[in-house]
């Protein structure tokens, strides 16, 4: 995968700690990453947003920001009420060709889930993945209830005809309950799609040196990582 886009099944899933988990695995396996944030919101002109954390976490990524909006709204609304020009689908496409000429992997992470809007227009991540070719990673949330949005999701992408290259936890708890050891078994069918890894819930306040040294063993070998899905499901079981 020269291109992996990196969407949510919604906000506050751990998709830019899972981001710096996957950038951390590939940088471990020898691998350039450029991570590339099409728009950040909620954040000043002088504030670490989010590419900045995957970078502080995984180590030496190229980062790169296409538009910054100040109030913690979905990107078109922001730019709107910011009186800013929107990011369009075209422009997340074309400058994450440009990175992929220069780097092993670039990760493109959206802002919440998969059509949240950009613009007016309706333009979305999605349709960046489309215009690009490129496979989508979604990051669930791990409780009760993520078999619906992650469903929805994956249903979404298939019939956009895009490739859904699996499924990551994005913050597992030290202590699951039912509902979420029975996740484990029940994403991967909803979702038709490999559960590819599972970020421990916290991880994202580790030091950059624990997160580097963790991140391989919480995602599976097509993530550059070691995590095993059938040992991890046998662990949660009763």
């Amino acid at each position: 995968m020269a291109i992996l886009v990196i969407t949510g099944t919604g906000t506050e899933v751990g998709k830019t700690v899972a981001t710096a988990a996957v950038a951390a695995a590939a940088l471990a396996a020898g691998r350039t990453v450029a991570v590339l944030k099409p728009a950040q919101t909620g954040v000043g002109p002088h504030e670490s947003g989010d590419a900045a954390e995957v970078a502080r976490l995984a180590g030496p990524v190229t980062t790169a920001e296409l538009a910054r909006f100040p109030e913690p709204l979905a990107p078109g609304t922001a730019a709107r009420r910011a009186g800013l020009a929107p990011v369009r689908p075209h422009e997340v496409a074309e400058a994450a060709a440009k990175l992929a000429t220069e780097h092993d992997l670039v990760l493109v992470e959206g802002a919440g889930g998969l059509l949240v809007r950009f613009d007016a227009a309706g333009g979305t991540l999605a349709d960046a993945a489309v215009l690009l070719g490129a496979p989508v990673l979604l990051v669930a949330s791990a409780g009760l209830g993520t078999l619906n949005t992650t469903e929805l999701t994956a249903r979404e992408l298939r019939s956009r005809e895009l490739e859904l290259a699996g499924v990551v936890i994005g913050s597992w708890p030290t202590d699951p309950d039912l509902a979420t050891r029975c996740n484990v078994t029940d994403l991967p069918e909803v979702s038709d799609a490999l559960l590819l890894g599972a970020v421990p819930a916290g991880a994202g306040a580790f030091t950059p040196a624990d997160f580097r040294a963790g991140a391989p063993s919480w995602l599976a070998p097509r993530l550059d990582g070691t995590w095993d899905a059938e040992s991890f499901r046998d662990g949660q079981t009763d």
